[in-house]
């Protein structure tokens, strides 16, 4: 099996995955998962189309992350994983699509507004 390449974005973090057959090796611009998301919930996140299609031991997978947080991050690999493992097998995106994993989330960061504090928030005003 050659090697299928996937692109994941959540809020301003863009994944490039790329996944093999192997044996469950997840790497993350050239780190291991765990060293690379010390919390085991990010780790969880990422992994999240793996177990539920049961195949985390069957691929390989090499990512290229950059942009937004750690969280964004996660989010991002998830859905690359997802789009990755659907073009592997189309049979398997009904699952992923009803847990969610193949939906963008498309909610990004409203930009600050000139003459307010943010984007929304207005100054303190009082009458007096």
């Amino acid at each position: 099996m050659e090697v299928v390449n996937a692109l994941g974005r959540r809020k301003s973090a863009v994944a490039r995955v790329y996944v093999k057959e192997g044996n469950g090796q997840i790497t993350i611009n050239k780190r291991d998962l765990a060293q690379y998301f010390p919390s085991t919930i990010l780790q969880y996140v990422v992994k999240q189309p793996l177990n539920k299609l049961e195949v985390a031991e069957k691929y390989d997978i090499n990512v290229n992350v950059f942009g937004g947080g750690f969280t964004g991050q996660s989010q991002a690999i998830r859905l690359g994983i997802a789009r990755a493992l659907v073009k592997i097998n189309p049979d398997d995106k009904k699952t992923l699509r009803s847990e969610g994993f193949m939906t963008r989330d498309a909610r990004e960061v409203e930009r600050k507004k000139p003459g307010r504090p943010k984007a929304r928030r207005r100054f303190q005003f009082s009458k007096r």
